[in-house]
């Protein structure tokens, strides 16, 4: 890619200064240019230099009388200079600003302007620059990165010199409070899925405005002229800085790839330029982890430190968010060796104390939770530096293992140190498997955070549960925690649930259960807890799993669940587990809809642990029981015989899970079908915002695939599907899904919906056909995201009654109509289908019989729907 931009005047100042530029970005495609920003400056600097020593507009102005001056700011005052990033200048004069300095703005701006470059400029005088510097902060912070180029330096110096005295002395708290507060709202602004997912490198969390916001307010505190001279100071040592010197270099080079990638400014940086960056940066696929999936780790990593960086150095400040712990209570240590120091931080005595007692390494992480103070910045870097004393030894203490686990029992204060554990790399030495598993990315829009950073926020979600409050959506797990006798084995559990992720991610979690059990057992933990714990990590996928793409009214379902846990306890763990697990995934993994379905399945197989597996004279009870509830309401005998009739041709499946007032409705909707072609009868689902749209009509070829391509045609997303027919040949298809998109235009979206399925059920439209016109004409890009292989497994084991078809591919639209043609094209009937959406991936389970009510279990049979299922779905990129 090349920089294309015409060259308006051969041999001109500004047509060598695109020269030079083009020059400086091809080394920079060639190879890391180390100080890329600086060369890039220089030449801009060489420029307005040129440009002024030759104007024929400068000598008019006066500069004797009149002194005037050419001043970078912003990032390229801190000569910082991404390519295309923008150019701010100051041209400053001592007195009132004469009219023909535009005519010096043409003379050397309007050129770049030409080159296409973005550079914004003011013209004031030193006063009105003051004054405004002094009213408005958004003034003021550009300048403080303000550095002379060109015209009278004095004027320079004195606008310096009289920023710091007239307006920085006098409000410097003010200022920084200010920054604070802004740096605050910027936090919250991109800390949502989509910052994390796809970064903003300048914005967001860890991103340059952090490291510009910790060097604005050193300037203004400390005085500072260069970031290294918070080594001076003292306030990083030799290790931080030359860590934070790699961090930043490592952002400015991508964000100058990106920059460059994309032809224009670019700070955010999506899934499509993460792919190609990866690409360029040269990183290879290894350790089970994708190129990409490296990059970004080193990427996320250099972020969390500068946003690590910023934290310790406002609170050191006493500028974090709240200064109340100034105003509190001095706390005390008794621990030997540590030390509560002014400004309520914990520090060690001395290094030679934790040469003499190790132990202390874990001490001080123990008080912190209990005092609920974080260390000093001394004590995070003497951590770091004595971390080689975490060794064997240290590791398989029991009694460092119970100190830890008073850390991960605590309920998490505002300073969240297990976090601080990690930060420090204690964690990963005192738990070496964890290393495995540090700042790495699963690349896809499900998991929100890094697998090492998920597990700590899994651990605290776990905590909050214990903590809800009456008539708290939290509160169900809050009782269910109560009713646990150890705690402490399911807060394990969570932390090490992802474990498995080190290597390739297939199969993680039995992996995961093996790391688990042998770090556990090599801390002296008691084997009967360490096979609970690998237990849990075994089985954290299997309530969400079954829950999601398994039929959980099948009492077959539920029983072989309570089967492979056996156990209450274990079970209750297991759920509590799950539901922080996804909790902590991020808003794709988590919704009202999936906890409905995970909770209700929960208690089911709660239900047959507590009470043993339903028997078949039971489920012969519950059936007669409703026959008899239904023939009560009947007003006339003449019902009565009707209902009967009716009875008599209804499923046994549909009698037992179904409940008699669903089937009330249902017989309702049956007697309203009349000589119709369908009707149906839509409710909202309480506490999930869902709809359940229950459909009757004749059985008919294709009936699902018909209603899901109507469905997807008026962008109304499937969630759930039953399908019921009787055999009278009426059909029942209840479909749960979600609303419309807009709410306030449902109704007009459901006549909408209405009109096309009687279209579709007349063979006057063709879902199918209409959904690719539609496809074809709107058109979006897609993300690109690294595409794994379709998978479609049939399953003949799980149930005695259906063939169970798992579909997993990316989502797409329409691609429920494509399988459930493609399944009405091998000659099965579609009895239930499950469609878990997960993120851009998305599992369709379909539970399916031949036309003779037979299982699909022959090998060709097999054979033939994985082919035509296949043949539906868009090839791999």
């Amino acid at each position: 890619m090349s920089m294309s931009i015409p060259i308006k005047q051969a041999g001109s100042a500004a047509g060598l200064l695109q020269q030079q530029i083009e020059a400086l970005v091809a080394r920079l495609v060639k190879g890391r240019l180390p100080d890329f920003l600086q060369q890039h400056a220089r030449l801009i600097d060489d420029y307005f230099r040129n440009a002024f020593a030759g104007s024929r507009v400068g000598p008019a102005l006066g500069i004797d009388k009149n002194p005037y001056a050419i001043i970078a700011l912003g990032g390229y005052g801190r000569q910082e200079q991404c390519l295309h990033s923008d150019v701010d200048l100051l041209l400053l004069f001592e007195n009132k600003v004469p009219v023909r300095a535009e005519d010096l703005v043409r003379e050397v701006i309007y050129p770049l302007w030409d080159l296409g470059m973005d550079v914004g400029y003011a013209t004031r005088s030193m006063k009105e620059c003051l004054l405004r510097a002094g009213r408005d902060f958004d003034v003021l912070t550009p300048m403080l990165d303000a550095r002379f180029i060109c015209g009278m330096s004095p004027l320079y110096t004195r606008l310096m010199e009289q920023l710091r005295n007239d307006v920085i002395a006098s409000r410097s708290r003010h200022i920084i409070e200010w920054l604070v507060q802004r740096n605050a709202r910027r936090h919250e602004a991109f800390g949502d899925s989509a910052a994390r997912l796809e970064p903003n490198i300048k914005e967001g969390l860890g991103g340059l405005r952090d490291y510009h916001t910790m060097l604005w307010i050193a300037r203004i505190e400390l005085n500072l002229q260069h970031i290294r001279d918070l080594l001076y100071l003292g306030r990083l040592s030799d290790g931080e800085y030359r860590e934070l010197f790699r961090a930043l270099q490592f952002i400015w080079h991508v964000r100058n790839h990106l920059h460059y990638l994309s032809g224009r400014k670019l700070d955010q940086l999506r899934f499509e330029n993460q792919l190609e960056l990866a690409k360029i940066l040269n990183y290879r696929k290894k350790g089970g982890q994708q190129p990409v999936e490296r990059f970004m780790a080193e990427l996320h990593g250099c972020m969390e430190f500068l946003r690590q960086q910023l934290v310790i150095f406002l609170y050191e400040l006493g500028l974090e968010k709240t200064r109340r712990r100034r105003r509190l209570p001095r706390k005390e240590t008794s621990v030997d060796g540590l030390e509560v120091v002014r400004g309520g931080m914990l520090q060690f005595a001395s290094p030679e104390k934790i040469v003499k007692s190790p132990a202390l390494l874990m001490d001080i992480f123990v008080e912190s939770a209990r005092l609920k103070i974080p260390l000093g910045a001394e004590a995070r870097r003497l951590v770091k530096e004595f971390s080689y004393l975490v060794n064997k030894k240290f590791q398989t203490s029991p009694v460092l293992r119970e100190a830890f686990e008073k850390i991960l029992v605590v309920p998490d204060p505002q300073f969240d140190v297990l976090k601080e554990m990690l930060n420090t790399g204690f964690l990963v030495r005192y738990i070496p498997p964890f290393g495995d598993i540090a700042d790495r990315i699963q690349y896809d829009e499900y998991h929100l955070y890094p697998v090492d950073r998920h597990c700590l926020r899994t651990v605290a979600t776990l905590k909050k549960f214990s903590s809800a409050q009456k008539g708290h959506p939290l509160r169900l797990y809050e009782k269910i925690c109560r009713e646990l006798k150890n705690k402490k084995l399911l807060l394990w559990a969570a932390l090490l649930h992802d474990i498995g992720k080190g290597g390739a991610i297939e199969n993680h979690a039995v992996k995961g259960a093996v790391v688990a059990q042998r770090v556990l057992i090599d801390k002296g933990m008691d084997r009967r807890h360490a096979d609970t714990i690998a237990f849990l990590v075994r089985e954290h996928l299997l309530l969400i799993k079954t829950a999601t793409r398994r039929d959980i009214q099948d009492e077959e379902t539920a029983i072989a669940c309570a089967r492979r846990v056996r156990d209450v306890q274990r079970l209750k763990m297991l759920y509590l587990l799950t539901v922080a697990d996804s909790m902590s995934t991020g808003p794709m993994a988590w919704n009202d809809w999936v906890a409905t379905l995970l909770r209700d399945f929960f208690l089911r197989v709660l239900n047959v642990l507590e009470k043993g597996e339903l028997a078949t004279p039971e489920a012969v009870e519950i059936i007669e029981r409703k026959k008899e509830k239904l023939a009560a309401a009947a007003s006339s005998a003449q019902s009565r015989r009707q209902l009967q009739t009716l009875i008599d041709v209804m499923a046994p499946r549909y009698l037992l899970y179904t409940s008699a007032e669903e089937i009330s409705g249902h017989l309702k909707l049956v007697k309203r079908l009349g000589k119709s072609l369908f009707v149906w009868d839509i409710k909202r689902l309480p506490n999930t915002g869902a709809r359940t749209v229950t459909i009757c009509t004749r059985d008919r070829p294709g009936l699902v695939a018909k209603i899901a391509g109507v469905f997807t045609l008026n962008n109304i997303n499937i969630l759930d599907v039953q399908v019921f027919t009787w055999r009278n040949q009426i059909a029942l298809d209840i479909f749960k899904v979600k609303p419309p998109p807009d709410l306030l235009l449902e109704n007009e979206k459901w006549d909408h919906a209405k009109q096309q399925l009687q279209a579709a059920l007349s063979e006057k439209l063709d879902p199918a056909v209409a959904l690719a016109r539609k496809l074809a004409t709107s058109r979006q890009a897609k993300r690109r995201l690294p595409q794994k292989p379709h998978r479609v497994t049939v399953d003949n084991r799980s149930s005695s009654f259906f063939t169970i078809v798992d579909v997993v591919t990316y989502d797409f639209p329409g691609l429920l109509c494509r399988i459930t043609d493609a399944l009405f094209q091998c000659n099965l009937n579609i009895w239930l289908a499950k469609i878990a959406t997960k993120a851009d991936q998305v599992v369709d389970v379909f539970y399916v019989r031949d036309l003779n009510g037979q299982k699909a279990d022959s090998p060709e049979q097999v054979a033939a729907i994985q082919a035509a299922i296949h043949q539906r779905l868009p090839a791999i990129e």
